[in-house]
């Protein structure tokens, strides 16, 4: 199986992993080494983005909410330097309207953590040419709700009182809203 893999990933088997927990880096660093891929780790967005700059690589997996910043920023550095790179952004806090963002700027699939090595090697191999399977656990309404406002309320740079005119809302239960974490 690993060998099919690799004559899949072509000529150029460079990979760049970006994620602040080392202990989760290293052991996707080694789990894409025996697949293949021929890893590098960096676990700050200031090193994600000098190594991006400094050895574009032809795949990446970049974690989203780093110590130091936000993983977007190093989508961004990787997608100037090589628009050919294939990205996954990974991340332990799935938000559709980060989803979203992410593959605006470049990102060839998002998945949330735990991902495993198997799932990380497929997102970043697959071609789109399939659906994805539903989920397994899709999303409650309550969700899908808050889903809503966290989208709005970014649109909304971050305004309760523009986000609550735009959703039709009362500002403080707008406010109580978000002050609550994400229903499952």
């Amino acid at each position: 199986m690993a060998e099919e893999q690799m004559l899949d990933l072509g000529a150029d088997r460079t990979l760049l992993l970006v994620d602040d927990d080392e202990s989760f880096v290293k052991r996707l660093a080694k789990a894409m080494e025996k697949r293949g891929f021929l890893p590098e780790t960096a676990e700050s967005v200031a090193a994600g983005k000098a190594m991006a700059m400094a050895r574009p690589p032809a795949y990446a997996v970049v974690d989203l909410r780093l110590e130091d910043g936000n993983g977007l920023d190093v989508v961004e550095v990787l997608r100037d330097r090589r628009p050919d790179c294939r990205i996954v952004v990974l991340t332990g806090y799935g938000a559709i309207a980060t989803a979203v963002a992410a593959v605006k700027i470049g990102a060839t699939d998002y998945l949330s953590k735990p991902a495993d090595a198997n799932e990380v090697t497929h997102a970043l191999l697959s071609r789109g040419e399939t659906l994805p399977q539903p989920p397994d656990n899709p999303m409650s309404a309550d969700r899908v709700r808050w889903e809503h406002i966290q989208r709005v309320y970014e649109m909304c740079d971050r305004n309760v009182s523009e986000t609550a005119r735009r959703l039709n809302m009362h500002r403080r239960t707008l406010q109580r809203i978000l002050a609550k974490r994400s229903p499952k």
